[in-house]
């Protein structure tokens, strides 16, 4: 559809100002073909933003240096304390709404250093890693154990297995879930509980069903909230279930 005479073209929501680094150079790899303002090189697929304007790296007296992407931390440290200069590489992540580093420019003879030191001592640092691994590894089990037996304390009527399958998904490394955060690590009470909501709602409700049909995440938990609460309920206070008339036997008339 033709745009009216003199209306204007609708401007692209534009990106915000990389951060700095340190007070060091802060490269960006811009999402959208750029021209250097300075000497017109370009398509660029580095630049630097000086007043608002991009700039080559030539023009802005980073072209000497060579990039290093990010994925190995002992290189990037070490690529960083050999070169008198360097700079952060960031790119625009539109899903995040943030800028995200991609790597390092760092002069060439400063990179070969790095890359010896790290060459030199490779095997050591391969022995800490999977020390550390199982360091980690032991600490989880621990955590796991811990939070079970917690779970265990609030809800006496969850069973064991059941217990162990809550805290062992909710304490996963790096999944971001309850038991990660700070009061799900100091096993507080209303991240412990929070956990084993979550697990009743996908287990023992038809909450993932609705999603499925299509009902909002916000009205399909208000639809399961007494079945959630009934098995809570039950989990506290296992004895109620097992209380039997005094002098009758359950199943007797």
């Amino acid at each position: 559809m033709a745009r009216p005479a003199g209306a204007r073209r609708p401007m692209e929501p534009r990106s915000p100002e990389p951060p700095g680094a340190g007070g060091g150079p802060v490269v960006v790899q811009p999402q959208r073909r750029k021209h250097c303002a300075a000497c017109r090189q370009g398509p660029l697929a580095l630049l630097v933003l000086e007043d608002g304007v991009p700039r080559c790296l030539d023009c802005a007296d980073l072209g000497h240096l060579v990039f290093l992407a990010r994925g190995d931390a002992a290189l990037t440290r070490r690529a960083r304390e050999e070169s008198a200069l360097s700079a952060v590489v960031v790119r625009f992540a539109r899903r995040r709404g943030r800028y995200e580093r991609q790597g390092l420019l760092v002069e060439e003879a400063a990179l070969a250093r790095a890359e010896e030191r790290c060459l030199a001592d490779a095997e050591v640092r391969e022995r800490r890693r999977v020390r550390d691994a199982r360091r980690r590894v032991a600490e989880d089990e621990r955590f796991v154990a811990e939070l079970a037996a917690e779970i265990g304390r609030l809800f006496p009527g969850c069973p064991a297995g059941r217990a162990r399958a809550v805290a062992g998904h909710a304490a996963l490394r790096g999944s971001g879930r309850v038991g990660r955060s700070a009061a799900g690590r100091a096993l507080s009470e209303a991240a412990v509980t929070s956990a084993v909501v979550a697990s009743v709602r996908h287990l023992d409700t038809p909450y993932d069903g609705l999603l499925m049909s299509g009902v909002p995440r916000r009205e399909a938990r208000e639809r399961i909230a007494g079945a959630v609460e009934g098995v809570l309920r039950e989990w506290r206070e296992p004895a109620a279930r097992e209380v039997v008339e005094p002098g009758r036997e359950q199943g007797v008339g």
